[in-house]
């Protein structure tokens, strides 16, 4: 994991420490990249509530974003998202998990950037592959060719999930429970949450 300079004219500005609940962490990345589980576990560490993009795009348009995308297309999802993500970012605290493609809008690059701490979840496109080869519920990857699909798509938005984040994580092979650990530590040491306050997995609650 490394944490990447901020580019001028989005200068990070440490989120408070979660300490005192003001804090927003938002998980970017790839479709099946690991982005709510990840957020899920690291909600659950920082004892934060969680969101996640896609689940208020849902209750928002009453209806499954597959059937949304199919119908109206990919503009008009896009644009419902771009809403969600200024919502959410205007007034939740917590960590949120987005949708693969919300990075495709410049808007929403700078939203996270600026009103949040931004977390990259980089998973190649043959890793993806692999968990996503028998998921039929995503629109964009219902094709021909999958695996070919997730390249182009990694080969367009890695650079614009790298524009939006303040840090980096490579997935790999690591459990969730370790990709987790791994964020904490670059979170404590970036000065985003106090290490005071991130319980122990290995001390036993009171």
């Amino acid at each position: 994991m490394r944490r990447l300079a901020p580019s001028a004219p989005l200068a990070l500005t440490p989120a408070p420490c979660p300490t005192d609940g003001n804090v927003l962490l938002s998980l970017i990345g790839m479709p099946g990249g690991g982005k709510s589980t990840v957020a899920r576990h690291l909600a659950k560490r920082l004892n934060l509530a969680l969101i996640d993009s896609d689940q208020v795009i849902e209750e928002r348009i009453g209806e499954s974003i597959r059937s949304f995308f199919e119908r109206e297309g990919e503009e008009s999802f896009r644009d419902v998202e771009q809403d969600v993500i200024g919502d959410i970012t205007r007034t939740f605290q917590g960590v949120l998990a987005t949708g693969g493609g919300t990075v495709l809008r410049a808007a929403n690059r700078e939203t996270l950037r600026r009103r949040s701490t931004v977390l990259y979840l980089n998973t190649t496109p043959e890793a993806l592959f692999r968990r996503l080869r028998f998921d039929n519920k995503r629109p964009l990857l219902r094709v021909d060719d999958p695996l070919q699909r997730l390249r182009e798509l990694h080969a367009v938005r890695d650079p614009l999930y790298l524009e939006t984040a303040h840090f980096v994580v490579a997935t790999g092979r690591s459990s969730i429970p370790t990709l987790v650990s791994t964020i904490l530590t670059q979170l404590e040491l970036g000065g985003i949450i106090d290490p005071y306050s991130v319980p122990s997995v290995i001390d036993p609650s009171p």
